[in-house]
């Protein structure tokens, strides 16, 4: 996988590291569960290089060519955002997995989440806007730092556990909600995550826009194409 690909995988805001792995060892789960809260620009590097020396195997649902496609529209709809509306930017985050676009945020008011999914539906290749940002007056640097933690601790957890493909899920945690985003294996992977993001303290509510791996609104192959 390339860096690119693993930008691709990051929340905008979050910068969280990419977990490609569908089986580790507890000592490298370890280094990488650690290794996590320090991860900024350069994670995707440290983390290929782990993957290298452990021996890990990379599986991810997405193709090469639709995580650069995500990655180019996550930059497209960076700049759509922060060309409307500096504050619709700083307050809206987002997430997308083959051209599925999942916003995040919490707003002062309704016309300010219409504008979001608005303004996420004029980039290119969109495919789909799940718009789940809140309208509320709740949050703030504690909220947002319990948020991340949540997140964290649930990045953990699907990546130790040997069952789930933990690279086809993007996690990210708003006032005490989990979202979910990503590519499932089957219906029981995913209750499987789901329950662990049910029993992380702190989490209120736990709302999946995962699909399956044969879903028909997926891209068809390469070599179907």
């Amino acid at each position: 996988m390339t860096t690119g690909a693993a930008i691709a995988r990051a929340d905008r805001t979050g910068g969280q590291c990419l977990r490609p792995w569908r089986r580790a060892g507890l000592g490298a789960g370890l280094v990488l569960a650690l290794a996590g809260p320090l991860c900024l620009g350069g994670c995707a590097d440290f983390i290929l290089s782990a993957a290298t020396t452990t021996g890990l195997a990379v599986v991810e649902e997405r193709t090469v060519g639709d995580a650069v496609k995500d990655l180019t529209i996550q930059a497209e709809l960076n700049h759509l955002f922060f060309q409307d509306d500096l504050a619709l930017y700083n307050d809206v985050s987002l997430s997308v997995v083959e051209g599925r676009v999942l916003l995040k945020g919490s707003v002062p008011t309704h016309e300010d989440r219409i504008r979001a999914g608005w303004v996420a539906r004029q980039a290119a290749r969109v495919e789909e806007v799940i718009n789940e940002v809140q309208v509320t007056g709740e949050g703030g640097i504690l909220d947002y730092a319990k948020d991340r933690w949540i997140s964290m601790l649930l990045d953990t957890k699907l990546l130790l556990d040997l069952d789930v493909l933990s690279v086809n899920y993007d996690v990210s945690t708003v006032n005490g909600t989990v979202y979910l985003l990503g590519i499932a294996q089957d219906e029981g992977e995913l209750e499987q995550v789901k329950a662990h993001a049910r029993r992380v303290d702190g989490v209120e509510r736990v709302v999946s826009h995962v699909i399956m791996k044969d879903d028909p609104r997926r891209p068809a192959p390469p070599d179907a194409r």
